[in-house]
C-alpha cells in the first residue's frame, strides 16, 4: 500500500491498537476513519486529531454493520483500505458449562463475524479502487494459545486462516491483504493492569515498528514485529510445546498473582 493519501477505515479505532495505528496513519497524510460501538470515545479520539473521522458501527449486529457499510459507502467512496481491528478478550472457565458461553459466543460475534461482516459489505467499493488493501489483525496468540482465553485465541486463529484464503482469492484483483499479529502489547484490552504491564510490549514501540514493515510488506503479508517472532514460528523450529508449557504456566501464575491483589509479580517466560 502506499504510505500516504489513502481513505483507511479502522474497526476499534477509538483505543489501544486501532488507535494508535489511527493517529499514525493520520500522522502520514491519510483521511482516517475511525468506527466503534462507544461514540465518547471515538469522539475524544477525534478531537485530538484535527481531521480525522468516525463512524459509529457495533460489528456485533449485522443489520448495524450493513447499515454502517451503506454509510461509509455513501460518504467516503474514495475508501481504499480497511483495516479489522475490533475484538474484545475475556477470560473464561470451561468447567463452568454453560456459565461462561456468552462470553465465546460474544467473542466469536465481534473478533471473528464482525471481520467477515466489514469485509463483505465493503468489497465491492475496494474493487472498485485501482488499488486497495484490506488488513486484518489477529495474534501471537493465534499460534501458541494460552488457557484463560480460549474463545479469543480461536478467533485469532481463524482470522489468520481466513486472512490466508482470502489473500489468495483475491490474488489476480487489485486488493492485497495484509495480517498484522500483534505481541502482548501495552493496551487496556483485558483491562487497566494490561497498559501498565512492564512485561507487555509498549504501545508506542509496535506502532512504530508495525508502520516501519507496512512500508516494505512481506510476500507472504504478514506483518510481524521482532517481539511476535519466537510464537509465530515456535511449532516450526521444534518449540512449541515448551513455549506452551511456558506461557501457560506463567499464565496461571499471572491468574494466581492478581486474584491475591497482585502482591508477587509472576516471572515472564524467555521470547
Amino acid at each position: 500500500m502506499n504510505p500516504t493519501g489513502n481513505t483507511i477505515l479502522i474497526t476499534g479505532g477509538g483505543t489501544g491498537i486501532g488507535r494508535g495505528l489511527a493517529e499514525a496513519f493520520h500522522r502520514d497524510g491519510n483521511q482516517v476513519v475511525i468506527a466503534g460501538r462507544r461514540r465518547s470515545v471515538l469522539e475524544e479520539t477525534v478531537r485530538a486529531n484535527r481531521g480525522m473521522r468516525y463512524l459509529t458501527v457495533d460489528v456485533e449486529n449485522l443489520d448495524d454493520t450493513k447499515r454502517f457499510g451503506a454509510e461509509v459507502k455513501a460518504r467516503f467512496p474514495a475508501l481504499n483500505v480497511i483495516i479489522n481491528n475490533a475484538g474484545i478478550m475475556k477470560s473464561e472457565n470451561l468447567k463452568s458449562g454453560v456459565e461462561d458461553l456468552a462470553i465465546a459466543e460474544q467473542t466469536v460475534a465481534i473478533n471473528l463475524l464482525g471481520t467477515f461482516r466489514i469485509t463483505a459489505i465493503l468489497m465491492p467499493l475496494l474493487l472498485a479502487q485501482p488499488k486497495a488493501t484490506i488488513m486484518t489483525v489477529s495474534s501471537g496468540l493465534a499460534f501458541v494459545p494460552i488457557h484463560p482465553n480460549p474463545a479469543y485465541c480461536a478467533t485469532k486463529a481463524a482470522i489468520h486462516s481466513w486472512t490466508q484464503s482470502l489473500r489468495y482469492q483475491l490474488r489476480d484483483t487489485p486488493v492485497e491483504v495484509l495480517e498484522i499479529a500483534p505481541p502482548y502489547a501495552q493496551t487496556e484490552l483485558m483491562g487497566r493492569h494490561q497498559a501498565e504491564d512492564p512485561n507487555a510490549m509498549p504501545l508506542a514501540d509496535f506502532i512504530s515498528e508495525t508502520m516501519a514493515l507496512l512500508k516494505n510488506p512481506p510476500p507472504n503479508g504478514e506483518i510481524l514485529v521482532q517481539r511476535v517472532l519466537s510464537r509465530r514460528f515456535a511449532e516450526r523450529d521444534g518449540k512449541y510445546d515448551e513455549f506452551y508449557k511456558q506461557w501457560n504456566d506463567y499464565a496461571a501464575k499471572r491468574e494466581v498473582e492478581r486474584a491475591a491483589g497482585g502482591r508477587e509479580a509472576a516471572r515472564k517466560p524467555a521470547a
